[in-house]
């Protein structure tokens, strides 16, 4: 039987991590470093807000990490089976991040790797949640293969069934039913790891300690392979309005955003993950045959990527 982690050691991690991924992206930008700011949360716990702005390659961008507790709201005791007359309490910890490039062939990226425990009556539970996925404002199909093969690689390491499940579950949460397509390429999506089999839950902390080590070197690829190409300001009005379909699902659809501000989080930094700027257009139809209309056409559920 694996040995349970213990918070500590969860909180230390999501705090180192949030470290890492700032100086890696700082060298990556080269131009900007992260502001920091700390917060209390009236309730119990607070964390590190870290945004970077007006980089080389980073227009804006932000690696949050928290550690919450206090007692359950009622939408998360309905949730977790809580009687809502039961007294019981929480304890969150994560790191989240959302990036927008300057270069509108540079894709947006989100990742979240989170631990939340409830306790009421003598009953503990807990589990990790996260995934991360990639927003083109251009769909490269070689870009999402290599992305999907590498959350593929992670995933296999652990279990055989976890990225075809966990890519279902991307395509299905990242998705936006008034428009009819995803957000992006997808990723992985997973929600309530517990030891449900038994097997403990230190299994699942390398497996989203493996998910959290891989968004460097995956995203720094990326910044590199498509950060010196030409664009024009053509490219850029499209890349506000694909802003604009981001801004849409956050605020309509993430349940990390609910979460946040359901909780009494703090709204600056629940926001951070907007870019600075989107935009909406009417009924915008693009050319027959132009970049514009493919990225249309790919934003689909179920698409193969590394089949392409």
């Amino acid at each position: 039987m694996n040995a349970a982690p213990d918070r500590n050691e969860i909180v230390e991690y999501f705090r180192s991590l949030q470290n890492g991924i700032c100086k890696g992206l700082e060298h990556a930008d080269g131009g900007a470093l992260f502001k920091e700011e700390l917060w209390q949360r009236p309730e119990g716990g607070g964390g590190r807000t870290r945004v970077i702005s007006n980089g080389g390659v980073i227009e804006k961008g932000g690696v949050n990490f928290s550690a919450v507790s206090g007692p359950c709201p009622e939408f998360l005791k309905k949730e977790n089976g809580i009687p809502v007359s039961e007294k019981a309490d929480f304890f969150a910890s994560g790191v989240s991040l959302v990036i927008h490039p300057r270069n509108p062939f540079v894709p947006i990226i989100h990742m979240n790797v989170r631990y939340l425990e409830t306790a009421y009556s003598n009953t503990n539970q807990g589990w990790f949640g996260g995934g991360i996925d990639l927003t083109p404002h251009y769909i490269n199909e070689a870009d999402a293969a290599f992305f999907h093969k590498h959350l593929k690689q992670v995933c296999d390491k652990h279990n055989p069934d976890y990225y075809p499940k966990f890519k279902k579950w991307a395509d299905d949460y990242f998705y936006i039913p008034h428009r009819g397509e995803t957000r992006g390429v997808g990723g992985i999506f997973f929600d309530r790891l517990s030891d449900a089999d038994g097997n403990g839950m230190q299994p699942l902390f390398e497996f989203v300690r493996n998910i959290g080590d891989s968004f460097l070197p995956v995203y720094i690829f990326l910044i590199e392979k498509n950060r010196n190409k030409k664009f024009t300001e053509s490219h850029k009005r499209w890349q506000l309005l694909r802003r604009g379909r981001y801004v849409e699902f956050n605020l309509v659809y993430d349940r990390g955003t609910k979460f946040g501000l359901l909780t009494s989080g703090r709204t600056e930094s629940i926001l951070m993950s907007l870019p600075p700027h989107a935009g909406w257009e009417y009924n915008i139809i693009p050319e027959p045959g132009s970049e514009e209309e493919k990225t249309l056409k790919l934003l689909k559920k179920d698409i193969n990527w590394i089949g392409c």
